[in-house]
């Protein structure tokens, strides 16, 4: 347990970022599995730099590695093309 104001505020601190991030990262996963269940490639198309924005903020904030946002990216645009 927490013994300075110090870690105590960092405690709180924690624990807000960690359900933030963890709202931010569902909400991704769930765009992404959106994107590859869509079978229009128009449809596709658009909504394709909605989650790659996403990625990116993701990966901007440190809550994913930069090489797994790329290496996400470069697959769902392989998908698309391929519609």
């Amino acid at each position: 347990m927490a013994n300075h104001k110090s870690a105590k505020k960092r405690m709180r601190q924690e624990a807000k970022r960690r359900i933030h991030n963890r709202f931010y990262k569902k909400t991704t996963r769930t765009s992404i599995k959106q994107l590859r269940d869509m079978t229009e490639k128009e449809d596709a198309e658009k909504f394709l730099p909605k989650v790659i924005s996403m990625i990116d903020r993701l990966a901007k904030r440190n809550t994913w590695h930069k090489n797994k946002a790329s290496n996400l990216k470069g697959k769902l645009m392989r998908h698309v093309g391929s519609l």
